[in-house]
């Protein structure tokens, strides 16, 4: 890129150009007073198109959105206090979740020796707990070298986000630009010692039926992992987060998870693995069924975080570094080594597992639309490499469980920080950076109250973004959850809800799905309206009677814990409501 360097320059365009070298073409915010200045500069990048947003928790999620499906990394343009405030959710999201992000602020004037001024807080020591790393700028020259330094952090090691507050006056103003650095590119991290991996492998090895639990750490290197299992003939389990890492039309697919709250191929492949293999996962409580999970003494660990090791299960052998690195070593050492045939007819009885949970699931009889018909429809209808963005709630198990995932990266969902309204706006910012690819929303009522008038973005944008709204008047996971323990709903029900007046309040065609003869039209209907650019919001009478495998499993697994005691308080509370009422 050739550009004039002026020896003094206004920070706005500072950070303008700074921008301009990264891999960031979108901005997501609301100009304010402590911001306009950057937002005018950035009208004139042929590079950067900034995305006005109807809520700055909207603007973070769409930022989420971008960095999980792209090579790009999200950035928010927002005003500080209220607007960083506002963002928190998807920012701690991705925090949490391990996804790149920038985040640029404007700030009070630091020149004027004035108190109280406008949005005048400390955002720094609120965003401590929720970045990889926070900045302030005081000079003009220490703009673009730390625009280039927060992008770094971002993206090396665990990713995450790192904010920037640019004070209103340096934006305004010109001052010294002095000489200005060059971007670099990241690195990549190194190797752990070979003696390390060799003895990994002769782990795996001696096992007689290995298994892999692999998660969002592993996106980018899905051709090592099935080299791997292949080799291995492991059955192959993921996290929520990394359900796509690993293709589901593979005869080593299981599904997520592998214990109790997991489906019967991964359940019944994993009972009895002796050595796990788990790569780029932490072990956390969704993938594990709420630590639900038999993990063998013979577990080897990968991660490019050391700090996620032996938290919840300890590890025989530690590996931090780049999982595609380590796997494409182990992969190299295996050719090398002969061994009797593992887990003997293993494809069979995972193919077996499958097919008899989905006639399970077709079984269901209902005068709604079935989860299982309609999520076979909507593959067979979409592309193989469509894009599908869940929230949080039931509709997101039934996803997992019940849709097959083909490319990696081509399944989101908020997973550790675990928040609703994550669906609509997150799909927004999938489509800006896929603008050729299908892109699905499946949310529930609920969590669609908490964002849907971002929709309005979507219009404005000319983005053919679909939201299936999973509708049935409550919030159904917790609703689930509430009927075994306590067989009473509170504060679950939700009111009545007109999905159509959103459609027409954003701009969006909107469809009705309502029976299960309706489910193959309605699809095509909206893929078709969404390929001329307009969102479309498709209301689902989904019928949520069958839970699933996971919901179960944890609610088991979670009263299991219990101490004796509350246990049978609990039980006896639960059966003796069944009977007054």
């Amino acid at each position: 890129m050739s550009v004039s360097i002026p020896k003094a320059a206004t920070g706005a365009w500072l950070l303008r150009y700074a921008l301009e070298h990264l891999p960031v073409k979108f901005t997501f915010g609301i100009p304010g007073l402590q911001n306009t200045e950057i937002y005018d500069e950035l009208n004139k990048s042929e590079k950067i198109t900034p995305v006005l947003v109807t809520h700055e928790g909207g603007a973070s999620f769409m930022a989420d959105g971008v960095s999980r499906t792209s090579e790009g990394v999200g950035t928010l343009l927002i005003v500080p206090a209220a607007g960083v405030t506002h963002a928190m959710s998807g920012i701690a999201e991705a925090f949490l979740d391990g996804v790149p992000m920038l985040i640029i602020s404007g700030g009070i004037r630091r020149d004027s020796g004035m108190h109280y001024q406008l949005h005048q807080w400390d955002q720094h020591s609120v965003l401590a707990e929720t970045t990889k790393a926070t900045f302030l700028i005081k000079k003009h020259r220490e703009i673009v070298p730390t625009v280039f330094e927060a992008f770094r952090i971002a993206v090396e090691g665990e990713p995450g986000p790192v904010f920037i507050e640019i004070p209103v006056n340096i934006q305004l103003f010109k001052g010294e630009v002095g000489e200005l650095p060059n971007y670099v590119p990241a690195g990549t991290a190194d190797l752990p010692k070979i003696k390390l991996i060799e003895q990994a492998v002769e782990l795996l090895l001696q096992g007689e039926k290995p298994g892999l639990f692999v998660g969002w750490g592993c996106r980018n290197c899905t051709k090592e992992l099935v080299e791997l299992a292949e080799t291995l003939n492991a059955p192959v389990a993921t996290t929520l987060q990394g359900l796509s890492v690993f293709p589901a039309d593979h005869p080593l697919h299981t599904g997520m998870g592998f214990g109790a709250s997991a489906v019967p191929a991964a359940e019944n492949a994993f009972r009895d693995c002796d050595v796990l293999l788990a790569v780029g996962v932490r072990f956390a409580e969704i993938p594990t069924g709420s630590f639900g999970v038999r993990v063998p003494d013979d577990l080897i660990h990968i991660d490019i975080n050391p700090k996620v090791f032996d938290k919840n299960y300890p590890a025989r052998i530690a590996l931090a570094g780049d999982a595609g690195l380590i796997l494409e070593k182990m992969n190299r050492l295996l050719q090398t080594r002969q061994f009797p045939p593992k887990n003997p007819g293993l494809a069979d009885k995972i193919a077996n597992d499958k097919a008899a949970y989905r006639d399970e699931w077709m079984g269901l009889k209902t005068d709604r639309v079935n989860p299982a018909l309609f999520f076979g429809e909507l593959r067979t209808q979409l592309e193989d490499d469509a894009y599908m963005v869940v929230d949080d709630g039931n509709h997101t198990f039934l996803a997992a469980e019940l849709f097959p995932v083909f490319r990696s990266g081509h399944f989101i969902s908020p997973t550790d920080f675990n928040c609703m309204g994550y669906c609509i706006p997150a799909a927004i910012g999938v489509k800006l950076a896929n603008p050729g690819k299908q892109v699905v929303g499946i949310v529930g009522d609920g969590a669609f109250l908490m964002t849907c008038m971002e929709i309005l973005t979507a219009a404005i944008n000319n983005l053919g973004v679909i939201y299936f709204v999973f509708h049935d008047g409550e919030l159904s996971q917790i609703s689930q959850g509430q009927e075994i323990p306590y067989n009473r709903k509170t504060c679950s029900i939700l009111g009545t809800i007109d999905i159509g007046g959103v459609a027409k309040a954003t701009g969006a065609a909107f469809l009705t799905m309502n029976r299960q003869d309706e489910i193959a039209p309605i699809i095509s209907e909206s893929l078709k309206i969404s390929e001329n650019g307009q969102p479309v919001i498709v209301d689902v009478a989904v019928d949520y009677s069958k839970r699933t495998r996971f919901t179960k499993g944890v609610v088991e697994t979670v009263l299991k814990r219990f101490p004796v005691g509350d246990k049978f308080r609990f039980v006896g509370r639960a059966l003796l409501r069944k009977v007054t009422g």
